[in-house]
C-alpha cells in the first residue's frame, strides 16, 4: 500500500557513513517532535536524479528553513558509501541535505514506492516523490507520474505546497 498524505510514516532503519564508517539511523528519531523533508529518488548519480532531483532541494533548502523544515533527508535505494560521495559530489551535503541509504530497500518497500525496471538495471528501487512531515505524519506529498521528470517531486513544488 502506498503511503498517503495523513499517514504515518514507518519506522525504518537507513544508513549513512558516519565517523566510524557505516552506521544505522533511526527514521523515528529524525522525525519525532520535527519537520522533515524526504525526497526519493531512483539512483545516486543517475542522470535526472544528478542535474533535476538533488540540485531541486539545493536550491530551495534556504526556504524549508524559512518555512520551519528542521531537516531535508534524501533517500535512495544505495549504499551508505555511495550516498555520501554522491552528497559530496552533488554540493547536497555542503547544502546541508541529509544523504540516507535504505540499501535493502525495506523503507521504501514499506511506504509502497518500490518499482523494478530489469531493462535500466533498477531492482527494488525508489520511485520518484517528495514528502512533507511533521512529527512523522506525512502533511504533503508528491509523486512524480512521469519517468525522467522531477516536476512535482522537485523542491520548488514540495516548498510552494508547504
Amino acid at each position: 500500500m502506498t503511503i498517503s498524505t495523513g499517514d504515518t510514516l514507518p519506522d525504518a532503519t537507513l544508513l549513512r557513513i558516519g565517523n566510524e564508517g557505516p552506521e544505522q539511523v533511526a527514521l523515528k528519531d529524525k522525525l519525532k517532535g520535527r519537520r522533515v523533508v524526504i525526497f526519493g529518488l531512483p539512483g545516486a548519480y543517475t542522470s535526472t536524479c544528478t542535474i533535476a532531483h538533488v540540485p531541486s532541494f539545493i536550491s530551495t533548502r534556504d526556504g524549508f528553513a524559512a518555512k520551519g523544515v528542521d531537516e531535508v533527508i534524501c533517500v535512495s535505494v544505495n549504499d551508505p558509501h555511495v550516498m555520501k560521495a554522491w552528497g559530496e559530489s552533488t554540493g547536497a551535503t555542503a547544502a546541508d541535505i541529509t544523504m540516507l541509504a535504505d540499501a535493502d530497500s525495506s523503507y521504501t518497500k514499506a511506504i509502497g514506492m518500490a518499482f523494478t525496471a530489469p531493462v535500466a538495471g533498477f531492482f527494488d528501487r525508489s520511485q520518484r516523490y517528495a514528502l512533507y512531515a511533521e512529527d512523522g505524519v506525512v502533511k504533503v506529498l508528491n509523486i512524480e507520474t512521469g519517468r525522467g521528470t522531477c516536476d512535482i517531486s522537485g523542491g520548488e513544488a514540495l516548498l510552494e505546497a508547504i
